[in-house]
């Protein structure tokens, strides 16, 4: 768009339904349908909303973290149709339609996903801030691992995928533990990659 302003930039730019004129004082809004947590969700958001403040201030799903908003600690990490994403990186309006799923979705106190009690049975946690980011991205890279997908530490591309510790270990290095529950989280992920096979 070389030589047009950037009024005019932004007055053809939203192409999400219902979004409203650029150029007037009021947020440029648009209507946005997500599925999250298996449940249909109709949202009225500024096209500037980050796929985690939807998630934690329009839904009041607050189990994932805004650590840094940086995408460098992975406190956000959601399984967004099928992959995990850092939430804070990426517009809500860019996953109309999209399955997502946060913390919230993967258990409840009286129904935990295996992942979760594996991290509560081998300490998988302390402070607990990237818990829910860890066990979002442990429950996706479980799923990486199974699929076939290769990581920079896999040595041969032809041979059936295994679940190791490097393999975790490199996979997982996008989510920072303050704390340092790396070895346990490492554990933790094992024993439900073991109960997997």
């Amino acid at each position: 768009m070389v030589g047009v302003s950037a009024a005019a930039a932004l007055a053809v730019a939203p192409s999400v339904a219902g979004a409203k004129p650029a150029g007037t004082d009021t947020p440029v809004t648009a209507k946005v349908s997500l599925t999250v947590n298996g449940q249909r969700r109709e949202l009225e958001l500024d096209l500037r909303t980050s796929l985690l403040d939807a998630a934690r201030e329009h839904l009041h799903l607050t189990g994932s973290k805004k650590g840094c908003d940086h995408g460098q600690c992975g406190a956000c990490t959601m399984i967004v149709d099928g992959r995990r994403i850092n939430a804070c990186l990426t517009l809500a309006v860019m996953h109309q339609g999209s399955e997502i799923t946060t913390i919230e979705g993967l258990g409840q106190p009286e129904n935990l996903h295996p992942m979760q009690a594996a991290f509560i049975k081998h300490d998988g946690y302390q402070c607990g801030y990237c818990t829910p980011g860890q066990i979002c991205s442990g429950v996706a890279v479980l799923d990486e691992i199974k699929a076939g997908i290769p990581s920079h530490v896999t040595a041969d591309l032809n041979a059936p995928m295994q679940v190791t510790e490097a393999e975790i270990r490199e996979r997982m290095s996008g989510n920072i533990c303050r704390c340092g529950a790396y070895s346990n989280i490492v554990e933790a992920m094992t024993e439900v990659a073991g109960r997997k096979a």
